[in-house]
């Protein structure tokens, strides 16, 4: 599993001249909420079972400063994640 500041993650280091920044958007409070709903999906996901040692994810925001979750996990993996959110929602049909 990958923390976005752990300094080995691996993506592009963030370059503020690259973005468009808006005045008067809070980036910073989307950015947190981001950080810490990533933690708890990987915690989560973790705590279901789920092999989390090739699990990326990385914190952001759009371009109104709600918070953005980037989620990368293998192809078995994300088949696992498809398969668990089918039961769920048949456990939800049936009550």
């Amino acid at each position: 599993m990958h923390d976005p500041e752990d300094a080995d993650f691996e993506g592009e280091p963030f370059d503020p001249d690259d973005v468009m920044w808006v005045r008067g958007v809070d980036y910073v409070a989307g950015w947190r909420d981001a950080a810490d709903v990533g933690a708890e999906l990987a915690a989560a996901l973790e705590s279901a079972g789920f092999d989390t040692a090739g699990l990326k994810w990385r914190a952001g925001t759009n371009v109104d400063g709600a918070g953005m979750v980037r989620l990368v996990l293998s192809a078995a993996a994300a088949h696992d994640v498809a398969a668990l959110v089918r039961a769920v929602a048949r456990l939800g049909k049936a009550s």
